[in-house]
């Protein structure tokens, strides 16, 4: 067993001389060795080590001041006028809050390491990747020495203040990200439940379909057999980009195909949903909301050309192919008293990726 005290046995075994010509010289190069060891004034003076200590702490603490301010500056500086002013006040002082939390960490963790913790230099000679027990044991020690050498275990101030500014540091993100979601308000109770948003769409009863994105309203005659147009609500027209023009096209876009009748597959319930052929379904994909835009004409069935999800459009948008989950909603239609297409109603159910009518 007395190999077993040598942890470089096993490497020493394995080394042999090499195959290539060996020359002795006269004069070979020596080891220089390491230069003598300077002492900081931290190792020489115990004061200038206290000062050292508590110049860390303070600035973790310091990071802690900074993402608590990062959080407050969300809340004192909102951006729900949306002037410039109010984005750039905001912008400012939050950058402000996270950059000194993290800039204090890292002059806090830099003088941690060059001030406070062991200094000493060694030489650690390379060797096998796996060591036996004894090698492994030692490594244990080596993390034990680290943590002694360190005083992350028996600096309590330092260790303690780290942990605080790791995890303040955290919170200005949350916050942030937090805000990406729209909030309730007297004027819109629903603006922060997105079930409720994608419930309701802008069409509604007698709201005809135009061409997007002229707005120009289509009428069924002129729809041709096997045509599939990208229809928009005709009031989308009226919406600024301010009051969310973008948001509810996105949620209302149509596309409209015409087949001949006997081509459909309507259940009972949905068979005044169509119009002598014509059908409208969501442009919105139920797997992770692509526009659903290719419609191949010999087999009637709509692409996404995102994840390659395929829908039947004579059987009710059905999966037929591809990750989707559940089919493209249908929108109602038919037709006014002056031969314009008009939707029926608003969707029966949500629009877009399955995983928001999930309650």
């Amino acid at each position: 067993m007395a190999h077993e005290d040598d942890p470089l046995e096993h490497e020493r075994a394995s080394w042999k001389p090499s195959p290539g010509l060996a020359v002795a010289v006269s004069d070979p190069v020596t080891n220089p060795g390491l230069p003598p060891h300077r002492e900081r004034v931290t190792d020489k003076d115990p004061a200038a080590m206290q000062r050292a200590v508590r110049t860390v702490y303070t600035l973790f603490y310091l990071s802690i001041a900074g993402s608590i301010w990062a959080v407050a500056a969300y809340m004192l500086f909102p951006i729900e006028s949306g002037r410039i002013i109010d984005i750039r006040h905001n912008n400012l002082f939050i950058g402000l809050g996270i950059a000194l939390a993290l800039l204090a960490i890292g002059i806090g963790a830099i003088h941690w390491s060059k001030a406070v913790m062991s200094d000493k230099e060694f030489v650690e000679p390379r060797h096998a990747t796996r060591g036996r027990d004894t090698t492994r044991e030692a490594a244990i020690k080596a993390f034990a020495d680290a943590n002694e050498e360190s005083g992350f275990g028996r600096r309590v101030m330092i260790r303690n203040s780290l942990i605080a500014a790791l995890v303040a540091s955290v919170v200005p993100g949350v916050v942030l990200f937090r805000g990406l979601a729209p909030f309730n308000s007297p004027e819109n109770p629903h603006a922060g439940d997105p079930v409720y948003l994608l419930e309701h769409t802008m069409w509604k009863k007698g709201m005809r379909l135009a061409h997007d994105p002229s707005g120009e309203p289509i009428k069924a005659s002129d729809l041709t057999l096997g045509s599939a147009v990208h229809v928009i609500p005709e009031a989308l027209a009226d919406v600024s980009h301010s009051d969310g023009y973008l948001e509810e096209k996105a949620k209302a876009l149509v596309l409209l195909v015409r087949l001949l009748p006997e081509q459909l597959v309507e259940s009972e319930d949905r068979k005044e949903w169509s119009y002598n052929g014509i059908v409208a379904y969501s442009k919105v994909c139920t797997h992770v909301g692509c526009p659903v835009a290719l419609y191949e004409q010999q087999t009637h069935h709509l692409l996404c050309p995102c994840h390659q999800s395929q829908f039947d459009v004579t059987d009710h948008a059905k999966v037929i192919f591809g990750p989707a989950a559940r089919p493209l909603p249908q929108l109602p239609i038919t037709v006014d008293d002056e031969g314009y297409l008009v939707a029926r109603s608003d969707f029966t159910e949500p629009v877009g990726p399955s995983f928001w009518e999930r309650h």
